[in-house]
């Protein structure tokens, strides 16, 4: 990976300017003008209503492809507990990439469960494959985040760097900020349930921060970041159903475009979303699809997405 700075355009675009002219994303795009130029849904309180989204996944562990309760997942196993794994796909990440390119789905993301070698080589790869088509999470900070951006990713995606030891680390969140600029960043506000309010958990889902999933804490951080990424922890990896009151919540209050994902089981619990949410939370699916070894036809979620593209499908 080579080193790049980056311009905040007054269109809301950001432009690179690379060391190394030879790389994947450079030789695509030329860098003429803003790269991947993100408009915001946002306002106070209340979104621009837009059409609802599917935002596909490619989840690695060790340089695999797989589907994984996350709730199970750490770094030592020290209670001798078991990792719980949904699915091992036989598929790199990147034949997923170039499947979702090909199904015109935009927006996904890749996730690294753990800094291992494999696990950051298939995440690469799968970017290489859909530039500037996927957002990449799993060990990001203020070090490396501009690398995987000149690898191919559109967003990089966040959560322990800057929800550290418990609390929210401001000065690394501005600093991330300042270094990749706040449309290429998104904040995972993945969360579970403690003494009946939703809590952000980090370090792959085991920690719980001192940080509540609220109203005000989402308008707050909407100012630092394009997207929101939320896992409901609770119910993620066990299609027992969605969070409903969680997807309620962020299509409420969330001031920036929200995909929200766990739980999601039958074609009903996508339409669920669609209504809970009023039309602004994107949707991912995982353990589900038929592609990672579940009973939902993928083919039926792409249909779907691509329906609630046409103006008749948008919630108003």
């Amino acid at each position: 990976m080579t080193t790049c700075s980056s311009q905040l355009l007054s269109n809301g675009g950001i432009a690179l300017f690379q060391k190394n002219q030879s790389s994947p994303l450079n030789n695509h795009l030329k860098f003429s003008g803003p790269l991947f130029s993100t408009k915001t849904k946002r306002s106070s309180r209340v979104q621009v209503v837009s059409a609802v989204q599917f935002r596909p996944c490619i989840d690695i562990h060790k340089g695999k492809v797989k589907q994984i309760v996350g709730s199970t997942l750490s770094d030592l196993k020290e209670d001798g507990s078991v990792l719980v794994t949904n699915f091992e796909s036989d598929k790199s990440a990147e034949e997923y990439a170039k499947m979702y390119k090909e199904d015109g789905l935009t927006g996904g993301h890749v996730i690294m469960l753990g800094a291992d070698p494999l696990s950051q080589a298939a995440a690469i790869g799968a970017l290489h494959a859909y530039l500037g088509g996927l957002q990449v999470g799993g060990g990001i900070n203020s070090e490396n985040c501009l690398s995987y951006i000149e690898e191919g990713a559109s967003h990089v995606i966040v959560t322990s760097y800057v929800f550290n030891n418990g609390k929210l680390d401001l000065e690394r969140l501005k600093d991330l900020v300042k270094i990749v600029g706040k449309q290429r960043l998104i904040l995972d506000l993945s969360c579970r349930k403690k003494d009946g309010r939703y809590a952000i958990v980090t370090d792959r889902w085991q920690k719980f921060s001192d940080v509540l999933l609220d109203e005000k804490s989402l308008e707050f951080l909407g100012g630092f970041a394009d997207e929101f990424l939320v896992h409901g922890v609770d119910v993620e990896g066990k299609k027992l159903g969605i969070d409903e009151e969680l997807v309620a919540l962020l299509g409420n209050y969330s001031p920036i475009p929200v995909t929200y994902a766990g739980g999601v089981t039958v074609m009903d619990d996508v339409e669920r979303i669609k209504e809970a949410g009023k039309g602004r939370v994107d949707v991912t699916v995982g353990s589900a699809l038929d592609i990672f070894g579940g009973n939902l036809p993928y083919k039926d979620v792409v249909a779907w997405h691509h329906k609630q593209q046409e103006p008749s499908s948008t919630l108003h």
